[in-house]
């Protein structure tokens, strides 16, 4: 199997940690550039850009294949029909 990082001077660490900041919190471009820029990583926002473009995919598709690999079955669904809630010493039913 080919590398994906093969042809990048910056290191696969950074490139994944720089793409899971973007995709996991509401952060902008900029912002993810700015908290890489105070741990003495000076990358542009363009170019995170096309990180997430380029491996954005290859990184969704791992978590989906963990998500899936540690269940007995991939349908595995919770859901909650009724309950009862305390609201100030009061219960109500939802």
């Amino acid at each position: 199997m080919n590398n994906p990082f093969r042809y990048f001077k910056t290191s696969p660490e950074i490139i994944r940690l720089a793409v899971m900041m973007y995709i996991r919190y509401p952060l902008s471009l900029r912002q993810v550039e700015e908290f890489l820029f105070e741990r003495g990583i000076d990358v542009c926002h363009e170019t995170i850009r096309y990180w997430w473009n380029r491996f954005g995919p290859m990184f969704a598709a791992e978590i989906r294949k963990r998500r899936l690999c540690g269940r007995n079955y991939s349908n595995w669904r919770w859901h909650l029909d009724e309950v009862f809630v305390r609201i100030n010493g009061e219960r109500r039913y939802l």
